[in-house]
């Protein structure tokens, strides 16, 4: 009987049944993690998560608000109601 050796990288079990229907003996390690998948948990984000992702859409989408060219408080402020509402308003329409 022949035999092959290969890595972690080739466990697929319709490798397998295919090497031994040709008569050969295949030689696969098993990777540690090869258990059943029961899905990945659900995890609440952090609300620092949340805020720190919003400041990086806005630095993205919206560089005047990070920049402050405004010197006007006021200004700076409508922009930057402007730009929540633009990101509220793609999150909630898709």
């Amino acid at each position: 009987m022949k035999r092959i050796a290969t890595d972690k990288g080739y466990v697929w079990h319709e490798l397998e049944a295919y090497l031994r229907k040709k008569g050969i003996q295949p030689q696969i390690p098993r990777k540690k993690n090869a258990g059943p998948k029961l899905g990945r948990p659900v995890q609440k984000t952090s609300p620092r998560f949340q805020v720190e992702r919003t400041f990086s859409w806005m630095q993205r989408k919206f560089g005047r608000i990070t920049v402050r060219w405004e010197r006007i408080p006021q200004c700076f402020e409508a922009f930057l109601s402007l730009a929540i509402t633009v990101l509220w308003l793609q999150r909630l329409l898709g």
